[in-house]
């Protein structure tokens, strides 16, 4: 799963959101590391609805203009937590790696919860 594409689905798990919404919670959940464009978003929230990972919530008239909710389906939430445990199963693998690296690693003990 590419990370815009875990990153739209982590924005959605807690509560339905319109297009900025998820755009604002994106760069939130990044650190601002993430910024979508607009084509990027609508062009993943099409290919999302498509497959069936979120599904339109509802629609409102926002100062004229219409603003859709999306909310995360249920093969989205599941979707969603194998990719966390993907994404844990790799980090678990890669800090054992860097644990055998001779002398102090810095960041080491916070990334293993303090233990080094």
């Amino acid at each position: 799963m590419q990370e815009p594409t875990f990153l739209i689905l982590a924005a959605l798990a807690g509560e339905p959101r319109h297009g900025y919404g998820i755009v604002r919670t994106v760069a939130d959940l990044s650190g601002g590391e993430v910024k979508l464009r607009p084509g990027t978003l609508y062009g993943a929230l099409d290919r999302l609805t498509e497959q069936g990972l979120i599904e339109p919530d509802r629609e409102e008239a926002v100062e004229g203009r219409l603003r859709r909710y999306y909310r995360l389906t249920t093969d989205g939430a599941s979707a969603l937590g194998a990719e966390i445990e993907r994404l844990e199963r790799r980090a678990d693998a890669a800090r054992g790696q860097l644990r055998r690296r001779p002398g102090i690693v810095p960041g080491l003990s916070r990334l293993a919860g303090g233990v080094a």
